[in-house]
């Protein structure tokens, strides 16, 4: 098992870097077009590359540490102030992250994070003795059915196998069940109450696995965040409605402002 690695591109010095923080199942590539779009532009941007599941168990199973190693891969790039872009449980570890170092993140775009619903709903069971298991086509479409609003196939036959791959590997199961553990006990409203950065909440109306509503409840206790729902996209904004993801974005990153000097 490894911490994460990562793809960077510079840009511009003068504006805080945008991380892109891989998901539980998926890694960097669900943000591909924001991440090329932005880099394209100038902006400094980082994304790694490990989904959560492929990290160490003690690393998966805490948010607190996860947010430590996105931070490690960020120093190894030479990058100071940040602004934490994540989908599903990372974006918890952006929550996190904000609250915890509000002096080096300036920013936080958040999609599908639980922990105000119960454990998110993949359409599986990854059981080995059952009958689905997280390879062939029943996998496939099991899995799109939870994450994407439409029929629209959105990962690649390589994504997917690469995912089913990795979940057949015990010590990739065990990540991924203390992850589940870590959202559980993760106590979101405290966590928000110590957000002092500029905040945007970036859901698909048809999110399945971590639903929008209860957070459009809670949010709405916290007017000086910006909420955005997408009309037709399920768990995965970026991807399913990936230029609308990427056009809600680059506006809130410039209300982040620059690396002061």
């Amino acid at each position: 098992m490894t911490v994460f690695t990562f793809e960077h591109a510079p840009g511009d010095g003068d504006r805080p870097t945008v991380v892109f923080m891989s998901a539980l199942f998926a890694g960097g590539w669900i943000w591909e077009h924001p991440y090329r779009h932005l880099a394209a532009a100038g902006r400094p941007v980082l994304r790694t590359h490990e989904a959560i599941c492929a990290l160490d168990r003690r690393v998966a199973g805490s948010i607190e540490r996860l947010g430590d190693a996105l931070l490690d891969a960020c120093d190894e790039a030479g990058v100071g102030d940040v602004i934490v872009c994540a989908n599903s449980l990372g974006g918890l570890v952006a929550i996190d992250l904000a609250g915890r170092h509000p002096d080096r993140v300036r920013g936080i775009a958040v999609s599908g994070a639980p922990g105000l619903t119960p454990d998110p709903d993949v359409g599986l069971s990854f059981d080995r003795r059952a009958s689905v298991r997280p390879v062939g086509a029943e996998f496939g479409d099991r899995m799109m059915a939870a994450l994407f609003h439409g029929e629209e196939r959105f990962f690649t036959q390589e994504q997917m196998d690469g995912v089913g791959t990795m979940l057949l590997r015990p010590e990739a199961m065990v990540s991924m069940a203390r992850s589940i553990k870590a959202t559980r006990r993760y106590q979101v409203r405290p966590a928000l109450d110590k957000v002092r950065c500029p905040s945007a909440y970036v859901w698909g109306r048809h999110d399945r696995m971590t639903p929008v509503d209860p957070w459009l409840e809670l949010l709405a206790e916290y007017p000086e965040t910006e909420v955005v729902v997408v009309a037709d996209s399920g768990h995965i904004p970026m991807i399913e409605r990936a230029a609308e993801y990427t056009a809600i974005l680059e506006p809130f990153l410039d209300r982040c402002g620059r690396v002061p000097a």
